[in-house]
C-alpha cells in the first residue's frame, strides 16, 4: 500500500510538471511575435446608434502632444458608419457648434448603402472642421452633430486625440491655398498724338 501511494504521488507530480511545461513550450514556439504580445490600441473614439444606423471610434484629429490647433484653422475627423436599418441612408451634413464655424464633408454628402459600413478614415480626411472658434488640444472633446436623410440628428461627445505615437501616421486637413492677388498692371501708356512739325512749303519764285 505504502509504494502504491508514492507511486501515485510520484505520477501526480510528473503530469503537473508537464501540464507546466505545456504553456512554457508554447511560448517559446510562437516567439517574440506572437499574436498576444504584439500592440492593439485601444479605439478611444465615441459611438453611438441612432434609428439603424451605428456609429463607431470617431474622432477628431488635434496637434502633436504639448501643443494646441489655433482658433481659425482646421482639424480632421475620422469615423465608421454601419446602416443596419433598412434601406439606405445618407450623412447630409456634420455640424460643430461651439467649435467651427462650419463643417466640410467631402462630396457634400456620403451615402450609406444598407447593410454596408462606409470607413471615412482616410487616409486624406472626408470630413473637416474649418474656422475653428477655440484652441483644441488632446484629451479634450467637443460636441458633433450628424444629419442622416433618413435616421435623423444625433450628437456625439467626439474625443479630440493628439497627433502622436498611434495618430501620428493619420492625415492633417489639406492646406487650403492662399489666394494670392493679382499683379497689379499698370495700364499701358495710350501713345500720345505727335504735332508733326510742318515744314514752310517753299514759295515758288517766278
Amino acid at each position: 500500500m505504502i509504494r502504491r501511494s508514492r507511486k501515485t504521488i510520484a505520477n501526480s507530480v510528473l503530469i503537473g510538471a508537464a501540464a507546466l511545461l505545456i504553456p512554457v513550450m508554447a511560448g517559446c514556439e510562437a516567439g517574440l511575435n506572437a499574436p498576444t504580445l504584439e500592440f492593439h490600441p485601444a479605439a478611444a473614439g465615441a459611438y453611438t446608434q441612432v434609428n439603424g444606423i451605428s456609429v463607431s471610434n470617431m474622432f477628431v484629429l488635434g496637434a502633436p502632444s504639448g501643443s494646441s490647433l489655433p482658433t481659425g484653422s482646421s482639424a480632421s475627423v475620422f469615423l465608421s458608419v454601419f446602416n443596419g436599418g433598412s434601406g439606405d441612408d445618407t450623412l447630409v451634413s456634420v455640424s460643430a457648434p461651439g467649435s467651427a464655424a462650419s463643417v466640410r464633408v467631402t462630396g457634400g454628402a456620403v451615402s450609406i448603402p444598407v447593410s454596408s459600413e462606409v470607413n471615412l478614415t482616410g487616409p486624406q480626411p472626408s470630413v473637416v472642421l474649418t474656422g475653428l472658434t477655440k484652441p483644441l488640444s488632446g484629451g479634450q472633446a467637443i460636441p458633433l452633430t450628424l444629419n442622416f436623410e433618413h435616421a435623423g440628428s444625433v450628437t456625439l461627445q467626439v474625443p479630440v486625440e493628439p497627433q502622436s505615437f498611434y495618430y501620428s501616421t493619420y492625415s492633417t486637413p489639406p492646406a487650403t491655398p492662399t489666394p494670392t492677388p493679382s499683379a497689379m498692371h499698370k495700364p499701358k501708356a495710350t501713345p500720345t498724338a505727335t504735332t508733326a512739325a510742318t515744314a514752310a512749303s517753299p514759295t515758288p519764285t517766278s
